[in-house]
C-alpha cells in the first residue's frame, strides 16, 4: 500500500468529515467480540518482517525516556502480533497521563501569523457564562449550545504554553538547536496554520519548539468515522534530515494494523515500515502537514484490514471483502470504546473541543450506531440531522456483531449523557 501524500493534494483529497456519534455506557461492562478476523497463519506469508520494525531498539531507545507512558490494557485484534486481555476488564482509568484540567484559557493568542484573538476571548467569556448559567433547562440549554459552539470555533492551530503531559516532554532538544532548526520548525507551524484540514487540529509549544500534539477526526465512510485520535509528535535534532517522531495515545486498543497498542505509528514516511523510496521521507520536502494527512486519510481508511502485509493478495475477491467487512466491525467497537476513552481523559488543551465535539455528534453517532444494529455495514451510513441516509445504506453485517452493538450503544449514550448531550436518553435501554 502506497502510504504517500503529497502536499500539493492534501486540500483537494480532504473535504470536510461528516461526524456520527454515539452515548456511552460504563465500559467495563462491554463484551468484546470474540471472532478472531486475520490469522497470519491461514494468509499463508511471513510477518516476522512488520513485528520485527515495530519492536526496533531504535525506537525503543528514542521513546524510553519519554514522560508520559500509555499502560493500558493490551487488546488483540485480527491477528495482531500482541496477544491480550479482554477488553469487558477495560477500567475506568485506562492508565494514560493525559490530564483531565482543563487548559484551553492557557492557550497563547498569539499564533505565527495575525490570527485575531477574538475566537479565544469568546471561549473565555461563553465558558464562564456557561457555568454561571448552569440551573434552570433554560439556562441548560444555553449552556450545551455555548459548548457546543465552542468547539466549532475551535482554533485548528494554536501556541501554548503547558506541555508537562506531553508523551515526550523528557526529550528536549530545542534549547540546543541553531537558529536554522528553529526557523525550520516556523515554517512547519506556518503551513500547518495555513493549509490544516477541517477535521484535524493541532497545538504547539512556545517553550518547546519540539514537542506538537494533534487530534484527528476519524473520517466519514470508515469505521473510524467520528472518533478522536490523540498523537503526540517530537522534531529530532536533526530534523529535517529526519523524520519526527509519533506516538499514539491508544488507550490499550489496537484498532488498526499499522497503530499499536504501545503507541507505535507504522508508516514508511516516518521510517518506522518499510517502504518504497517515494514513499519515505525526504529531507526538504516532506512535512509534518503531510505526516498527519498521511495517518488520517491512508491509516484510519475505509478497509483498514488491508493495511496488514500481504492481506491484499492472500485475501481476494469475496473471501477478502467479507474478512474486511469483519475487520469493521471489531475496529468500529474499538472506536466507541476510544470515544469513552478520550471523553473519560481529554487530552490537554483540547478539553473544551472534545466535550463539545462530542456533544454536537452525539445522537448522530447513535443514530448510525442503531443502523448498524439493524443491519448496515460499518461505515455505509451517512447521518445528519438524527436522519440516516437511505440511499446510501449497504446492508450485509454479521449476526455477532448485530448481538454487540446494542451492548456498546448502552454504553456509549451513558457516557454522552454524562457528557451532557441531550435527546440520547432513549439509546441508554438499547439491549436487543
Amino acid at each position: 500500500m502506497d502510504l504517500r501524500v503529497d502536499d500539493a493534494s492534501i486540500s483537494k483529497r480532504l473535504k470536510p468529515t461528516q461526524i456520527l456519534l454515539s452515548d456511552a455506557m460504563d465500559i467495563e461492562q462491554v463484551e468484546d467480540p470474540t471472532t478472531v478476523l486475520v490469522d497470519s497463519e491461514k494468509a499463508g506469508m511471513d510477518t516476522k518482517g512488520k513485528t520485527k520494525i515495530c519492536c526496533d531498539k531504535k525506537w525503543e531507545d528514542h521513546v524510553k525516556d519519554a514522560s508520559a507512558s500509555d499502560q493500558g490494557i493490551s487488546v488483540s485484534i485480527a491477528g495482531s502480533e500482541d496477544n491480550s486481555a479482554p477488553l469487558g476488564n477495560l477500567p475506568p482509568a485506562l492508565g494514560v497521563s493525559l490530564s483531565t484540567t482543563p487548559c484551553l484559557a492557557e492557550s497563547k493568542k498569539a499564533t505565527t501569523s495575525n490570527l485575531a484573538d477574538s475566537e479565544l476571548k469568546s471561549v473565555s467569556i461563553n465558558t464562564s457564562m456557561v457555568l454561571r448559567e448552569s440551573g434552570s433547562d433554560r439556562k441548560e440549554g444555553n449552556e450545551e449550545n455555548g459548548v457546543v459552539q465552542n468547539s466549532l470555533s475551535f482554533k485548528h492551530f494554536d501556541i501554548v504554553d503547558d506541555f508537562s503531559d506531553h508523551h515526550y516532554s523528557n526529550l528536549n532538544s530545542s534549547g540546543e538547536q541553531p537558529k536554522e532548526w528553529a526557523k525550520q520548525i516556523q515554517e512547519e507551524w506556518k503551513i500547518l496554520e495555513k493549509d490544516l484540514p477541517e477535521t484535524i487540529y493541532v497545538r504547539v509549544y512556545e517553550a518547546r519548539m519540539d514537542l506538537l500534539r494533534a487530534v484527528i477526526i476519524g473520517p466519514a465512510g470508515t469505521p473510524y468515522h467520528d472518533g478522536l485520535f490523540v498523537f503526540d509528535c517530537f522534531f529530532p535534532p536533526k530534523y529535517p534530515k529526519e523524520p519526527p517522531m509519533v506516538y499514539y495515545y491508544s488507550g490499550g486498543l489496537r484498532l488498526n494494523p499499522n497503530l499499536y497498542n504501545c503507541g507505535k505509528v507504522c508508516l514508511s514516511l516516518l521510517g518506522t515500515w518499510h517502504g518504497h523510496q517515494n514513499e519515505m521521507w525526504v529531507p526538504g520536502q516532506s512535512t509534518m502537514l503531510q505526516v498527519l494527512v498521511s495517518i488520517q486519510a491512508l491509516i484510519l481508511n475505509a478497509r483498514p484490514f488491508f493495511n496488514e502485509p500481504g492481506y491484499e493478495t492472500s485475501y481476494v475477491g469475496a473471501e477478502g471483502d467479507r474478512r474486511s467487512r469483519k475487520y469493521n466491525e471489531e475496529v468500529f467497537i474499538l472506536s466507541l470504546k476510544t470515544m469513552i476513552y478520550t471523553l473519560r481523559r481529554p487530552p490537554k488543551h483540547f478539553e473544551d473541543f472534545v466535550t463539545g465535539h462530542f456533544r454536537n455528534r452525539a445522537q448522530d453517532i447513535l443514530v448510525a450506531c442503531q443502523t448498524y444494529k439493524e443491519g448496515a455495514i460499518v461505515g455505509s451510513v451517512a447521518v445528519k440531522d438524527g436522519v440516516p441516509d437511505a440511499n446510501k445504506i449497504v446492508k450485509g453485517s454479521s449476526e455477532e456483531f448485530k448481538g454487540t452493538i446494542p451492548k456498546m450503544i448502552n454504553a456509549v449514550a451513558k457516557e454522552f449523557v454524562k457528557n451532557g448531550s441531550t435527546n440520547c436518553e432513549q439509546f441508554q435501554s438499547c439491549r436487543s
